[in-house]
């Protein structure tokens, strides 16, 4: 199937190339008659409260029951939302994903009194339901990091004042995200032809990715004219993003809001301060690379909307999704005969809904079904798409390894190792098909699309990440955060980041205030340790032979049974030392040294 010049309609996709939702439910009637049963066990599970220390049986047969409600509210919740997302405009669907969103919330209130009953359990009474009931020890460590909370955790009056609390704390979010995803309109950007192009937040990256210098000035300068006629707004809600995370980690008795949110998927503070040195300690290297793409474009003067220009042009070749499927089989040959045939599986058994149609949902993304995983592209037939079908499908083999080997208490894994396995499998398509050409300026525009990787989720989030650190210790010192200081602080950052080759125009400093990232509580660095742990592993992997790739399916196979960094230790990355930031930056270097002698 070629390239679409226009969007077909769902009905005139091939069924091959559509996802098979009839693996979860046969029938939306089947949907529903399952989503009545979740309903009873839901009032089921409610009829325990109060009674969860009164014997290891009456433990036991709730957090069971919990756990299979759990299963069938994923799977009413992974088919509704499926098929939504094929055509967002059916009522139908749109309705079911409402019903199951509504349940899941009855849910979670049903079973409310789970954690304070748990906490109020002595560890000796816990010890004597194991020794009279040895199933229950399946859930010794669930019950243990619910009880690693007891230090953080209030009065009842005060835990109720926090929950009651906690709806108001999202309201910085809520506020950035209707502003910008509704409410803020842009003036279309104009290209060096005088046609003018519709500008808006999705637009804007791929603007910025033309090769017409004149449309990406544009582009850059209109965006931001936007932003910073809301600058006093846009501050006013960062900065109650931050005091709101301060309030919650003092109420909760951490040492910092940084603290408070690290420990929730157990990550040790010292990697996200290694992240940070280590990173610094390279920008010799990001440097290099903005004075190679100041010396490419062949411009007197490199400005921030020239960041995403194509450094090498002419070579861009038609991919069609049959050879991305192939390349993307040979290039995880690595990793073993499982590993392919996992892979197999999903590019020969309709787990993945290929094109674009009307009313789909954009992007793409993978969702770890426990029947199968379900992948949503919507391919194009370029070097991109094919390096989101070996992204996503990294995703659906960790998901299926997981779903398979762990007890459902332990299957989900967190955000932490999330983008390890998809981000190794693209770094071995980047080495296979670095090895598939001698050309110097094929080689050349692949490499450029990894430095652009390295640029894009190293340097840049780690950027984003100390700046987020920044912010929390100035409000942490009393400082307010102003849009003045906002922007003085982030330009700061912004030229030592990209160093003295860059021109740090002024509309620059005005990008913290269209980051979503700096709403998500800590979360933006663990982008770029994901991506530093998969570049070790991948090299791992291509060097260390059987014993590597056990390691990794290993940790593939771990959902959530143990801590994310012992997780890891045991695939042979230790993401507590900065050494495998250093070596993913070290890799770095040496794409660059390549580079700049392809190109000399």
């Amino acid at each position: 199937m070629s390239k679409q010049k226009s969007i077909p309609q769902r009905d005139a996709i091939p069924q091959e190339y559509t996802w098979n939702t009839a693996d979860l439910y046969p029938t939306d009637e089947a949907w529903k008659e399952e989503f009545q049963t979740l309903k009873s066990l839901t009032q089921k599970l409610e009829g325990y409260a109060g009674r969860l220390g009164e014997s290891a049986q009456t433990l036991y047969d709730f957090v069971t029951l919990e756990q299979q409600a759990g299963e069938m509210l994923s799977k009413l919740m992974d088919y509704a939302q499926r098929k939504s997302d094929e055509d967002t405009r059916v009522a139908t669907y749109q309705a079911m994903v409402g019903q199951i969103s509504t349940q899941y919330v009855e849910l979670v209130r049903a079973t409310a009194f789970e954690v304070p009953e748990l906490l109020a359990l002595p560890e000796e009474r816990l010890e004597e339901f194991y020794a009279q009931l040895p199933e229950l020890t399946l859930y010794r460590r669930y019950f243990h990091n619910i009880q690693r909370r007891r230090p953080h955790t209030l009065s009842q009056a005060e835990e109720q004042l926090l929950a009651a609390a906690g709806e108001l704390s999202q309201a910085p979010d809520d506020i950035f995200s209707k502003l910008t995803d509704a409410d803020l309109t842009f003036p279309d950007a104009v290209d060096g032809q005088g046609q003018a192009h519709p500008l808006s937040n999705g637009s804007y990256t791929l603007l910025m990715s033309s090769p017409d210098r004149a449309l990406r000035k544009s582009a850059f300068e209109n965006l931001y004219s936007v932003y910073g006629g809301m600058k006093n707004t846009l501050a006013a809600t960062l900065a109650a993003q931050v005091k709101q995370l301060q309030f919650f980690s003092k109420a909760r008795r951490y040492p910092s809001a940084l603290a408070a949110s690290l420990d929730g998927t157990h990550v040790p503070e010292e990697v996200y301060h290694n992240l940070i040195s280590t990173v610094r300690a390279n920008l010799d290297k990001m440097h290099r690379y903005v004075r190679l793409r100041k010396k490419l474009l062949g411009v007197d003067e490199l400005h921030m909307y020239d960041v995403y220009a194509p450094m090498v042009s002419g070579v861009e070749a038609e991919i069609p999704y049959e050879q991305a499927k192939e390349t993307v089989y040979q290039a995880v040959a690595p990793l073993g005969a499982e590993y392919q045939a996992i892979i197999r599986q999903a590019l020969d058994n309709r787990w993945i809904d290929v094109y674009e149609n009307v009313g789909k949902r954009s992007g793409g993304y993978m969702s770890g079904a426990l029947v199968h995983p379900y992948i949503l592209l919507n391919y194009q037939d370029d070097l991109d798409s094919m390096f989101t079908l070996a992204h996503e499908l990294g995703h659906a083999v960790h998901s299926y390894l997981s779903n398979r080997t762990q007890p459902t208490v332990y299957r989900d894994y967190v955000i932490f190792v999330a983008e390890v396995a998809s981000t190794c499998n693209e770094a071995l398509l980047m080495e296979h098909l670095l090895k598939q050409t001698d050309d110097k300026r094929r080689r050349a525009w692949l490499i450029n699309h990894f430095l652009e990787q390295f640029k894009g989720t190293l340097y840049r989030q780690t950027m984003f990440a100390e700046f987020e650190l920044r912010m929390g210790e100035l409000v942490a010192q009393g400082e307010t955060l102003t849009e003045e200081l906002l922007c003085r602080e982030y330009k700061a950052l912004n030229e030592a980041y990209f160093g003295p080759d860059m021109v740090s125009d002024p509309q620059i400093a005005l990008e913290w205030s269209r980051i979503p990232h700096f709403y998500y509580n800590y979360y933006v660095f663990q982008y770029a340790t994901g991506y530093s742990a998969a570049i070790a592993l991948a090299n791992r992997i291509l060097t260390g032979g059987h014993q590597a790739v056990q390691d990794y399916l290993t940790f593939l196979s771990g959902g959530c049974s143990q801590d994310p960094i012992d997780l890891l230790k045991g695939a042979g990355v230790d993401m507590a030392s900065p050494q495998p930031i250093q070596d993913a930056l070290d890799q770095f270097g040496r794409l660059l040294d390549e580079m700049e002698e392809l190109m000399a």
